[in-house]
C-alpha cells in the first residue's frame, strides 16, 4: 500500500509543479497584450496543467514504471509528455465542444508544452536524485547510523 500512496503522491507533486509552471505561461499574454477576462489566464492554464502533469504521471507509470529516472531517456520522456498533452487536448476539446480548427490549434499546443515540461521533470527528477547520492569514497563504515543505533559487527 505503501508504494501506491508515494506513486499518488508524487504524480500530485508533478501536476502541481507543472500547474505552476503553466500558470506563469498563462500570465503573459495578460502581460504583453493587456487581455483582461472574467476567468483569470494563469488560473485555467494552471488548473490545465495540473491536470497535464497528473495525466503524465500516470501515463508514464503505466508505461515506465520499473525504470528509474537515470534509466530513462530524456526523448523517450519527452514523448510519453506530448503524448500526455494530445490525451489532454482530446479531452479538454471534447468537454468544451470545440471545432476541428480549434482542436489543430490546441492539440500541438498542448502537445509541446507537456513535452516541454517533462523534460523539465526529468532534468530536475535527475538534479535531485544526484544530490541525495552519498559520495563515491567507498568507506561504508563511516556512514551515519539511523537513530543512534550500536554499530553490530559481523
Amino acid at each position: 500500500m505503501g508504494k501506491w500512496l508515494r506513486r499518488i503522491r508524487g504524480a500530485i507533486g508533478i501536476g502541481f509543479t507543472w500547474a505552476i509552471a503553466w500558470g506563469a505561461v498563462g500570465s503573459v499574454p495578460r502581460w504583453l497584450f493587456g487581455f483582461n477576462t472574467d476567468v483569470p489566464f494563469p488560473l485555467v492554464f494552471g488548473v490545465l496543467g495540473f491536470i497535464a502533469g497528473v495525466t503524465f504521471s500516470g501515463l508514464l507509470m503505466l508505461t515506465e514504471g520499473r525504470r528509474g529516472f537515470d534509466q530513462m531517456r530524456l526523448s523517450r520522456f519527452a514523448a510519453w509528455g506530448a503524448v500526455g498533452g494530445l490525451l489532454l487536448s482530446a479531452i479538454f476539446t471534447r468537454a468544451a465542444s470545440l471545432g476541428w480548427s480549434d482542436v489543430l490549434v490546441i492539440a500541438p499546443t498542448f502537445a509541446v508544452a507537456s513535452a516541454i515540461c517533462a523534460s523539465g521533470s526529468l532534468a530536475l527528477a535527475r538534479r535531485a536524485g544526484m544530490r541525495e547520492l552519498p559520495d563515491d569514497s567507498g568507506d561504508i563504515a563511516a556512514a551515519e547510523l539511523i537513530d543512534r543505533e550500536p554499530r553490530r559487527l559481523i
